[in-house]
């Protein structure tokens, strides 16, 4: 009995740190930190596979009154509470990435030029064909644009779509619904992956 009592009290010793540190996780972000999950839809998942990644959709934390969010290009362009977006991706899963040396560049001067560049983009409609203009926008998109009008910082370079993996049947069922025969192979883009993968940012958090 008395072996069976520690084991619980260990137990419950041992969920209650995870909370409490998983707590403490979710209050040391930062403006400007991008957020990246996986989700469910048809569309995520070619994203994905397209761009060999663990990632298809992104976003950019902001904090105000003491709440976390995240800003992000779906439907329309808004923002939404840290731990509403947690629960829309894959089993809660998601990574923060966090520029290098932020403290020093991303002053306060600077994340209101960041934030004044993202309310031009609030409430214009998700843009399903990966357009690189401003009167629709995409996720990785949005994060770069901010990043790039607000800071002056060019997170990556941007690819061409014919640059990605096309070749799998469930991306090119996506491209065959959204473009017909005039694929834009052409056109500029940017990804989640091409994000999570430039030399300007370092991961301070991955639950996958």
């Amino acid at each position: 009995m008395k072996k069976i009592l520690t084991l619980i009290i260990t137990g419950l010793l041992f969920i209650s740190f995870n909370c409490k540190k998983n707590d403490v996780q979710s209050t040391t972000f930062q403006n400007g930190d991008i957020i990246y999950q996986t989700s469910e839809s048809k569309q995520c998942e070619a994203v994905r596979i397209a761009t060999d990644s663990k990632f298809s959709h992104c976003g950019i934390i902001f904090i105000e009154d003491g709440k976390t969010y995240v800003y992000e290009a779906v439907q329309p362009v808004k923002m939404t509470l840290f731990e509403d977006w947690i629960s829309q991706g894959r089993d809660a899963k998601y990574a923060v990435q966090r520029l290098k040396n932020a403290n020093k560049i991303l002053t306060t001067e600077v994340l209101k030029k960041m934030r004044t560049y993202g309310n031009t983009m609030n409430n214009k409609n998700y843009d399903l064909y990966f357009e690189w203009s401003d009167e629709k926008i995409y996720c990785s998109e949005l994060v770069w644009k901010i990043y790039k009008n607000g800071a002056n910082i060019e997170l990556c370079k941007t690819k061409k779509l014919k640059d990605f993996n096309l070749k799998n049947p469930l991306v090119q069922s996506i491209m065959k619904e959204r473009y017909g025969n005039n694929i834009p192979y052409d056109e500029a883009v940017v990804a989640p992956s091409q994000l999570y993968n430039s030399t300007l940012v370092e991961t301070i958090f991955d639950n996958y």
